[in-house]
């Protein structure tokens, strides 16, 4: 799987600990930024991402801030975009299976620890279709 990552100045240290992370899985990354401790403009980020999943260059999105919810508000801003704010492998799973979410958005003051279980339960889950695939095209006829 091609991913596309990208994080604020405060994600920095996550984004580099979640690309390790990637890579280890056996997948790809593109990193969109940021890459120093200087502070950024998330929605900036954000949006360079959640483009380039949105065209189909990547199969993956993963956003990481403060919170999450800047990213999170940002990503979903862009047509067929399906950005999840997840706390922990649950959500992760049903963001994916119920969700169909295409870009993983993560806070840092989750901490690390839980990070790795969250990252594996994302990128292994599948979209389970069937009645969700019904509520994700009411989703879709809402972005006109």
């Amino acid at each position: 799987m091609h991913i596309a990552i990208g994080c604020d100045h405060r994600g920095l240290n996550v984004k580099q600990f979640i690309m390790k992370l990637i890579t280890e899985m056996g997948h790809s990354y593109h990193d969109f930024g940021c890459y120093t401790a200087e502070s950024v403009d998330y929605p900036d980020i954000a949006k360079e991402v959640a483009e380039a999943v949105a065209k189909g260059d990547f199969e993956q999105g993963i956003l990481i801030c403060d919170t999450g919810i800047g990213m999170s508000i940002t990503a979903n801003k862009v047509k067929g975009i399906r950005a999840a704010l997840c706390h922990n492998a649950f959500s992760a799973r049903r963001a994916r299976q119920h969700n169909d979410a295409n870009i993983l958005c993560l806070g840092v003051q989750q901490g690390q620890d839980i990070i790795p279980e969250i990252i594996e339960a994302y990128l292994t889950t599948e979209f389970e279709g069937g009645r969700h695939l019904r509520r994700l095209n009411k989703i879709r006829a809402m972005e006109g």
